[in-house]
């Protein structure tokens, strides 16, 4: 048990800390608003059973009512029509919710315009700097967009055309799922695609081309400014939900200090 006894020993004196790249439920939550005639999420609720009184006088307790994919969450395979013959949230395995983490950081193009999208070249230029994207890892795309969670008008950012938030663009979703070795992809805004991702072609690439391989998403991430570009290791903890098709997460990263 030398390894675990090590682990164990780097938390507790700090060598190793945990950062946690989940944003809290409340029922401010942003969540995706599809037009009509689509369905769309429950906002997240709290709704109290009982509070150390006559409903229960020494305990408190709450029922919770929320979508899938509220806050930060996990995107199995089968959550899309090309991936419905693959994992639900329940079958992916537990070893695979453990894995090292590459951050690539466009926090600048992203200011400077919205609809800023990821390509190849990107990852590329990236790659020749920081080394190859690791192997059943994470690409984790940071844009800055966590710092408008807290507001669902600026978080989804749409005006009469649509959203309009930073994504991947359909040859580098493609790549992603075909060639590159990472197990899944991880953004900050409210899905894996673009705002603008439903004009694209295909639509949604992300959603298309990475479920659509058994590949995984993590959405709504916050706190990827306090990661290395290589080096972290995150861990994943989506409910397993018998036939879910994603559910809410706690994500949390380990970084050698």
């Amino acid at each position: 048990m030398t390894l675990l006894g090590d682990l164990v020993t780097a938390l507790r004196s700090g060598a190793v800390e945990v950062l946690d790249l989940t944003a809290p439920l409340v029922d401010t939550t942003p969540i995706l608003l599809l037009p009509e005639p689509f369905g769309n999420t429950l906002p997240f609720r709290l709704q109290e059973i009982s509070r150390y009184d006559d409903r229960g006088p020494g305990w408190y307790w709450n029922n919770i009512s929320t979508g899938e994919h509220t806050g930060t969450h996990f995107d199995a395979p089968i959550h899309w029509v090309t991936g419905r013959d693959k994992a639900d949230v329940s079958q992916v395995p537990a070893r695979e919710l453990l894995a090292p983490a590459a951050v690539l950081d466009f926090t600048a193009q992203s200011a400077a315009d919205p609809d800023f999208l990821l390509e190849v070249d990107h990852v590329k230029t990236w790659e020749a700097e920081h080394g190859p994207l690791p192997e059943q890892g994470w690409l984790l795309y940071r844009t800055g967009w966590d710092a408008r969670s807290h507001d669902q008008e600026a978080f989804l950012n749409a005006d009469e055309k649509g959203p309009h938030t930073p994504g991947i663009s359909v040859e580098c979703a493609r790549w992603l799922a075909e060639e590159a070795p990472v197990i899944g992809v991880g953004v900050e805004t409210a899905g894996t695609d673009a705002g603008g991702a439903h004009s694209f072609d295909p639509p949604f690439p992300c959603h298309s081309f990475l479920l659509g391989a058994g590949k995984y998403g993590l959405t709504q991430l916050q706190n990827l400014a306090l990661l290395p570009p290589t080096g972290a290791v995150v861990l994943a903890a989506p409910l397993p939900i018998t036939g879910g098709s994603g559910s809410p997460a706690r994500v949390l990263a380990l970084v050698e200090r």
